[in-house]
C-alpha cells in the first residue's frame, strides 16, 4: 500500500474519516475566483427568434403554419430553464377551450430544434388551456370552479389570461435547461397551426442563463 496525501493551495491536506468519507463544506457564498461568468436571459419567443422580432402569436396559422422561437447565440451558450405564456381573451375563457376560442384543431406545437435531434418533440400539439397547465408546472393554482387558473387582467372582467409556467428541470429532469448551442442553428420553438386571431393576447418568454 502507498500512502499518498492530497494538498490544496493552502497547504492545508485533505482529511478522510473512519468510516473512508471526506468532509465537504458549503460556503455561504459562490465560488470567488470563476473565470467563466454567467449572466441571465430573458427573451420572448418571436417570428425571428432574435429580440426584435414579433412576439405576437394571435395569428393565422391555419393556412401558413409560423414558428415562434428562440434561437442560438453566435457569441455564447443559452440555457433556458424557464418559460412562461400568457393566453388571453376577451370572452369566456376555460379549460377545456384555447383562450375562449373552441378546442384547436391540430394544437401548438412545442419542439427542441437541434443538429442531434432536429425538431424533438416536447409537446405534440397544445389544443386547450388545460393541456397548457398540464405542462406549466409551476403555473399558479388561483381560483376556482369555472375561473380555477384564470386571471382578470383587465380588472374589470373585459380580459382574462392564463398564465402556464413551465420550470424546465421539473418537467424534463434537465438541471440546467435546454440548452442552445453558440454557433449553431439550435432553437426552442412554438410552432402556431391554427386560426389564433381571435385571442387578445398570445405569447411566451424564456428565461435562464447564458455562458
Amino acid at each position: 500500500m502507498i500512502k499518498v496525501q492530497i494538498v490544496g493551495a493552502n497547504g492545508k491536506i485533505l482529511q478522510i474519516g473512519e468510516e473512508g468519507s471526506i468532509d465537504v463544506s458549503v460556503h455561504t457564498h459562490p465560488p470567488l475566483n470563476e473565470e467563466i461568468e454567467s449572466l441571465p436571459f430573458r427573451q420572448y419567443f418571436t417570428d425571428n427568434g432574435s429580440s426584435t422580432g414579433s412576439s405576437d402569436m394571435t395569428i393565422n396559422g391555419s393556412t401558413t403554419p409560423t414558428e415562434f422561437y428562440i434561437k442560438a447565440s453566435k457569441d455564447y451558450d443559452i440555457y433556458i430553464k424557464y418559460v412562461s405564456v400568457e393566453i388571453g381573451d376577451g370572452g369566456s375563457p376555460n379549460l377545456n377551450s384555447f383562450g375562449a376560442l373552441s378546442a384547436l384543431t391540430t394544437g401548438v406545437q412545442f419542439f427542441w430544434d437541434t443538429q442531434q435531434e432536429p425538431y424533438y418533440v416536447l409537446h405534440e400539439g397544445i389544443k386547450t388551456n388545460k393541456e397548457f397547465i398540464r405542462i406549466g408546472t409551476d403555473t399558479a393554482a388561483i381560483g376556482t370552479g369555472a375561473d380555477a387558473f384564470l386571471a382578470d387582467v383587465s380588472g374589470g372582467g373585459s380580459e382574462k389570461s392564463y398564465f402556464p409556467a413551465m420550470d424546465i428541470k421539473e418537467l424534463y429532469g434537465l438541471p440546467w435547461g435546454l440548452r442552445l448551442r453558440k454557433g449553431t442553428l439550435d432553437r426552442l420553438l412554438f410552432k402556431i397551426n391554427d386560426n389564433l386571431t381571435g385571442l387578445s393576447t398570445f405569447n411566451a418568454i424564456a428565461t435562464g442563463i447564458r455562458i
